[in-house]
């Protein structure tokens, strides 16, 4: 069992950063891809990054390519979310996953591990 704990969120204006953090417990957490998703108010929950069990590869959804970056801090257990440049409709409720196996992927049914979610709000 993984039990997942987010932190970091809250309000900034446009074009503000922010970053979330992650901490996983468990022995395990290195060998456990990781990935990050949110949903906002009316819509379903999308991916957003992804992380493999090393941190040396990383995926994104095109909505944040550029501006956000994702790593990992195995002798720590925790994973991070740099978020830049931030626009209004990043706002939503972010959440961090784990899934058994080295791959990242962008499939929330990939990732049977969740954390609470943090809110994230960013005002124009």
């Amino acid at each position: 069992q993984v039990q997942l704990v987010e932190s970091g969120g809250g309000l900034v204006q446009a074009g503000g950063s922010l970053r979330l953090s992650c901490a996983a417990s468990g022995r395990t957490f290195g060998t456990y891809a990781m990935g990050w998703f949110r949903q906002a108010p009316g819509k379903e929950r999308e991916f957003v990054s992804a992380i493999d069990w090393s941190g040396r590869s990383t995926i994104f959804a095109d909505s944040v390519k550029g501006r956000f970056t994702i790593s990992r801090d195995n002798s720590k257990t925790t994973a991070y979310l740099q978020m830049n440049s931030l626009k209004p409709e990043d706002t939503a409720v972010y959440y961090c996953a784990s899934k058994q196996g080295p791959l990242a992927v962008p499939y929330v049914g990939s990732y049977p591990y969740w954390g609470q979610g943090t809110q994230v709000t960013v005002s124009s």
